[in-house]
């Protein structure tokens, strides 16, 4: 359940609140969350298309015959290693982004992904493909985890929650372009319709690259590195649009200052941080959980293998296919993007239990259907099993798509925010891996069955074939632990939930946030020089 807090008084919170004045209306905020969108929001375009490609490529004439119709273990593992990739760099991940900013690990990231994409387009043979899908996959987590952490500490307080839910919508941008090239290019006689998809990939991350220089850095990092003056300018334009005398700045500056300072005092530098106390161990706990959840929860099997879904349930035209996958995509990017502009307005576990008990009751649904198809050929049960795929999409948005990121953010402090984003990744990575290698396989070898077993069915492996577990029975998991083990984190600001989870530290932090504040009230600088000698003289 969520941990007792006591009454601490959401300062910045309740400023933020009473500001009246929508985003667009300011002019440097406005411009701020429009250069987030090639920048950081367009990160997870780069993994949308990924997936939605290779689930187009499966139906791409020229594909199949230049790689000699993968099928099973090699379709799973040319889908795989892009998350093989990302599970390799995830441990370089943390110290790029605490030490270079999240900027600059945003464009190392970009940079690998960009290699990749061109080896992917100029692939000769089937090695030289998968070595290309490592080197996207590769560069992939040092972009997500910065770019996560970026949207949330740049944000405006007021609009953090929806910008950065909508960071995940963004998925299905990517996705949405490449079922469309996919379903444009799949007749194409050469090997160009393939290829070109292939190109196309290049685009986030020459995005990303050109635009990051117009984007400030994170106060939050800024302050960690005693670069004190810069943080507060960024905030005083961003959050202020230029006004030094803003009593929310004030405030913000004062608690991130102080809040930064409290956690500097406890801070180790190991990674053995996130196991030493009873708060940390919960906040990993819940991260790993979403790692493994939004992976392990069926989607795994429409993003990145409808084409055999399909033949499963009787639809084996590749133009049906590829229809189908835009159509899906492009309901799930409309259904997405309305569900982020209005989920993170409720209580974050609220949401994620509508969210796993919807995907429970849509996912026995799609069970039945697919086995009655495949029992009777009853051509209702396949039509019902594309509904249930339709179905799927807004459900498994409500929490998963929309809220996982602001979610995580919120979880845990800055200081061990790009630790804590990486045990999510690494999690829900090695789920990819295992789901990209596993499924086809499963798919291949059980059809319908497969939907209920967890694992596929390996001749070899007969006992671990029997002890198979059920998606249906993960998700009754789901929900008894978000039920159980997820906080509450909805209408604070971030540095208001530094201390989720240690609530005597809590009070110290506000106590000196108030204190910060009642000395330095109405104290304002005369010129830009005072500022620059003592940032905090503008508050």
């Amino acid at each position: 359940m969520a941990p007792q807090n006591g009454t601490v008084d959401p300062l910045v919170s309740r400023l933020a609140k009473e500001d009246k004045v929508p985003w667009y209306r300011k002019p440097n905020l406005r411009r701020l969350y429009f250069l987030m969108f090639p920048t950081c929001l367009g990160v997870e375009m780069t993994s949308g298309f990924d997936s939605s490609m290779m689930n187009g490529l499966q139906a791409v004439t020229t594909w199949n015959n230049f790689f000699n119709h993968p099928r099973s273990a090699i379709l799973g593992l040319m889908s795989a290693l892009y998350s093989l990739g990302a599970v390799a760099a995830l441990p370089l991940v943390p110290t790029i982004s605490d030490r270079l900013g999240r900027r600059w690990s945003i464009i190392f990231g970009s940079v690998w992904m960009l290699i990749g994409a061109i080896l992917q387009t100029a692939s000769q043979n089937f090695a030289m493909f998968i070595i290309s899908r490592f080197i996207l996959g590769f560069g992939i987590p040092f972009a997500i985890v910065a770019a996560s952490s970026l949207v949330n500490e740049l944000s405006h307080p007021k609009e953090r929650p929806i910008v950065s839910s909508l960071f995940n919508s963004c998925w299905f941008i990517g996705a949405i372009v490449a079922a469309g090239v996919t379903l444009g290019t799949f007749a194409m006689p050469s090997d160009w319709g393939w290829r070109i998809p292939s190109v196309l990939q290049t685009i986030p991350s020459i995005l990303q690259i050109t635009f990051m220089c117009f984007l400030p850095e994170s106060p939050r990092w800024l302050v960690s590195k005693g670069r004190n003056a810069e943080a507060l300018a960024v905030l005083i334009e961003y959050h202020a649009e230029g006004d030094v005398d803003s009593e929310f700045v004030k405030a913000e500056y004062a608690e991130i200052e102080k809040t930064l300072e409290m956690e500097a005092e406890v801070a180790k530098t190991s990674w053995m941080e996130m196991f030493t106390t009873s708060g940390m161990r919960r906040r990993v706990l819940v991260g790993s959980f979403l790692g493994l959840a939004t992976q392990w929860s069926g989607n795994g099997l429409t993003s990145y293998f409808l084409a055999q879904i399909l033949d499963n349930v009787g639809i084996t035209d590749n133009r049906t296919k590829n229809l189908i996958n835009l159509a899906m995509t492009c309901w799930s990017f409309i259904n997405g993007t309305l569900i982020a502009l209005t989920m993170p307005r409720f209580k974050r576990r609220t949401s994620y239990m509508i969210c796993t008990i919807s995907l429970l009751s849509i996912f026995t649904g799609w069970t039945i259907a697919s086995a009655r198809y495949a029992i009777t050929g009853d051509q209702a049960s396949s039509r019902a099993v594309i509904a249930f795929i339709f179905l799927y999409s807004p459900a498994y948005n409500i929490g998963y798509n929309a809220l996982s990121y602001t979610f995580l953010v919120e979880l845990f402090p800055y200081h061990v925010r790009s630790k804590g984003l990486t045990i999510f990744q690494c999690w829900s990575r090695l789920a990819t891996f295992f789901n990209q290698f596993v499924n086809p396989i499963g798919i291949a070898n059980a059809g319908w069955k497969y939907y209920i077993r967890f694992v596929a069915l390996f001749p070899w492996f007969k006992a671990w074939y029997l002890m198979s577990h059920s998606y249906c029975v993960w998700l009754v998991f789901e929900v008894i632990f978000v039920y159980f083990l997820f906080p509450e984190t909805a209408n604070r600001s971030l540095e208001e939930l530094a201390f989720l989870y240690e609530g005597d530290q809590m009070q110290e932090q506000q106590k000196r946030v108030q204190h910060e504040i009642a000395e330095v009230q109405g104290d304002t600088p005369s010129t830009k020089e005072d500022s620059e000698k003592d940032p905090s003289a503008f508050i």
